[in-house]
């Protein structure tokens, strides 16, 4: 008779076992796969750019996605678990990595996780996933977003279980992470201050000083002065 493995139960006691053995320094390279389509890609890259602009003084954070996190030297490969798309550590050096390495980082796994979920992944991402970060990971702050449908949700960590983050009055998600809010803008999903203002990714701010230094040089020549002749 076949038996189901209950890969979650599995891997944490995995973890049980493995919580008091000093791991060897490894030098483990990513292994996901590409991202699914451009429109996934995209959005993985304005979140890690956005999010690098704005904490661009911060040098205690790792941000990026699409990269393998190992948490046992002991990890089998699964066809059911790939490393999250997008994801933030906090209280970590600011610096390139190959793959995430937990027990290379102090034990720290990530303080938010974002899945962008596809037709292949939506339900390894709402369930699997979401199990394996909650019981194992215990992320905070998870979320996921589809760039098609516009799906998009987000929960809290409380009392070990997932709870859901309920919007605010533009639809927005609070990150207690972050300190940001998650939230649709012309179908992306992107960050925003506790303000209300949105985050730029660098394209957009180099654009937007470009468009105030246009308004600059037209207010110079009302005046009668050529912007060409200020040094």
């Amino acid at each position: 008779m076949e038996v189901e493995i209950n890969w979650v139960i599995v891997m944490a006691l995995i973890q049980e076992i493995t919580e008091d053995v000093i791991f060897p320094s490894s030098d483990l390279l990513s292994d996901e796969p590409p991202m699914e389509t451009e429109l996934h890609l995209r959005q993985l890259m304005l979140l890690i750019q956005s999010l690098e602009l704005c904490w661009r003084d911060r040098q205690d954070f790792y941000a990026f996605g699409n990269l393998t996190i190992y948490y046992s030297p002991r990890q089998r490969k699964s066809e059911h678990f790939r490393g999250p798309d997008f994801f933030v550590v906090l209280d970590v050096e600011r610096k390139p990595r190959k793959s995430w390495v937990v027990w290379e980082e102090g034990g720290k796994y990530p303080n938010m996780i974002v899945e962008i979920l596809s037709t292949s992944t939506a339900e390894t991402d709402k369930g699997l996933k979401k199990q394996i970060y909650q019981d194992i990971f215990r992320t905070p702050d998870y979320f996921w977003f589809e760039p098609e449908s516009l799906e998009f949700q987000g929960f809290q960590l409380m009392s070990g279980q997932y709870q859901a983050i309920e919007p605010n009055e533009n639809g927005w998600l609070w990150s207690q992470q972050l300190g940001l809010y998650l939230g649709i803008d012309n179908d992306q999903l992107r960050f925003f201050t506790a303000e209300g203002k949105l985050v730029l990714t660098p394209e957009e701010t180099a654009e937007q000083q470009q468009q105030r230094a246009e308004r600059l040089a037209e207010k110079l020549q009302e005046l009668g002065i050529n912007p060409d002749d200020i040094e």
